[in-house]
């Protein structure tokens, strides 16, 4: 392998150490490509993971959500600064004033203000996008203004999977399959777990004792948000390369008019202080990051059991894409991501915040925060915080008992809190906003009472 002949020893040699079940990774630098895979896609059957084994990609699903969107621009089809209710009139939220008001932009951006963790079930045929939206009218709150507020929105997805399905008189996943993953010559993607058993599938795996998770796929509800599309590593780095290449694919055919990248690496909103390997802020569909002092963008994506991790640096034209399915992943995705930044782009992305030897005492806060998936009941505890997190809704598959972990201030108090347990291998951080009235999480979940 002429490109990063160490990648298939880091990762098996990471996979050991954080307990992952299966690995693959692809890498893209100054035309070349670079794949390694180890371990295995399911422990129950024992099937080889393989550089062409198909992950699901969770969340990375909104880029290309986005770029259906930005195709829909770029026509003159979509004006991105109109509400969502010119071109989706079924849109809506609990609150009619914002109902009327929250654009395409602030959609994209994850500022529309509404509950965004709306999981339910609207079955498996072709309107299960609009059942969705249909629900939200009458269970998505309002917890911040429109354009006040980031707050991670899957449900905002879901809507401009709507939107862009309704302008295409199709489905949104022969929309996408039409206008994106075809024109790139994509070949290893599902967007159906029918398509899917078609490849060497990974399933997810949860908990200590890494147990298979049952459900392989999520409600096709969110299936624009990324409930549902898994894709080899190597086809998210020719993604990764169109961008690169200002909107065309490797043979030819032009996706997304030329200017939408750097349109869409313009920050939407500067995110809250999460240290200094978080994300700073947010473009349209895209996260944005300082490293090194260079920009780099992408996306994060998870489902029960599984992760995926998707970066492009733009100045050194080098993508990556790194996919677990079980243990420590996000550990694991950390240590690959680091070597394999540092050997394409030269780059030293920093370290993951650890709790301080000596604390600051904490604000003594108390008070009960609710979302759809959870509530977070927090209170004070010898001069940290104990935080009990009460799953809900489908979460509570995942995780169906409380769990309570005590954090500590990361600098001064009223800044980030810090867990002092791992958990997935990373210590978990927290904050609250606007004098306490949200916990921040990437959700700005509100206080209740």
């Amino acid at each position: 392998m002429a490109l990063l002949p160490e990648l298939q020893a880091w990762i098996d040699e990471a996979a050991e150490r954080h307990g992952v079940p299966g690995v693959a990774v692809a890498v893209g630098a100054a035309g070349e490509l670079a794949e390694a895979a180890t371990g295995v896609v399911n422990l129950s059957t024992g099937v080889e993971a393989t550089p062409d084994s198909v992950f699901q990609i969770g969340s990375v699903t909104k880029v290309w959500t986005t770029t259906l969107i930005m195709q829909l621009a770029g026509e003159g089809l979509v004006d991105l600064d109109e509400p969502v209710r010119r071109y989706l009139p079924e849109f809506g939220v609990l609150d009619p004033d914002a109902s009327e008001a929250v654009t395409v932009r602030q959609l994209l951006a994850h500022t529309g203000g509404f509950d965004g963790d709306l999981f339910e079930d609207t079955g498996r045929g072709d309107d299960a996008a609009g059942r969705l939206v249909e629900f939200m009218r009458a269970n998505a709150r309002q917890v911040s203004p429109p354009g006040a507020l980031f707050s991670y929105c899957n449900s905002g997805y879901v809507a401009l999977g709507a939107l862009a399905a309704r302008l295409r008189g199709a489905t949104w996943e022969s929309a996408l399959r039409r206008h994106v993953i075809e024109p790139l010559g994509v070949t290893h993607m599902a967007l159906y777990a029918e398509e899917a058993v078609l490849f060497r599938v990974a399933a997810g795996h949860i908990g200590d004792a890494k147990k298979v998770y049952p459900r392989w796929q999520l409600p096709r509800s969110n299936a624009p948000a990324g409930s549902t599309p898994s894709a080899a590593a190597r086809e998210l780095v020719r993604f990764g390369r169109m961008f690169l290449a200002d909107g065309v694919a490797g043979d030819g055919p032009r996706i997304l008019p030329s200017g939408t990248f750097a349109a869409m690496r313009e920050a939407q909103i500067t995110l809250p202080d999460m240290g200094a390997r978080a994300a700073y802020g947010w473009g349209l569909g895209l996260m944005l990051f300082d490293v090194d002092g260079v920009p780099v963008v992408g996306h994060d994506g998870s489902t029960p059991g599984q992760r995926a991790c998707w970066r492009v640096v733009p100045g050194r034209d080098v993508v990556v894409a790194i996919m677990t399915n079980g243990g420590d992943g996000p550990a694991l995705i950390d240590e690959v991501l680091d070597a394999v930044l540092a050997a394409t782009a030269g780059l030293k992305v920093p370290a993951r915040p650890v709790p301080p030897a000596s604390p600051a005492p904490a604000e003594p806060l108390t008070g009960r925060y609710s979302s759809p998936m959870a509530d977070y009941e927090v209170k004070p505890a010898d001069g940290a915080l104990e935080v009990t997190y009460i799953p809900k809704g489908i979460s509570r598959e995942v995780e169906d008992e409380p769990i309570t972990m005590r954090y500590v201030p990361l600098d001064a108090p009223g800044g980030v809190f810090i867990g002092v347990e791992k958990d997935e291998g990373i210590y978990p951080l927290i904050r609250f906003l606007r004098d306490g009235r949200y916990l921040y999480n990437s959700r700005a979940i509100p206080r209740t009472g």
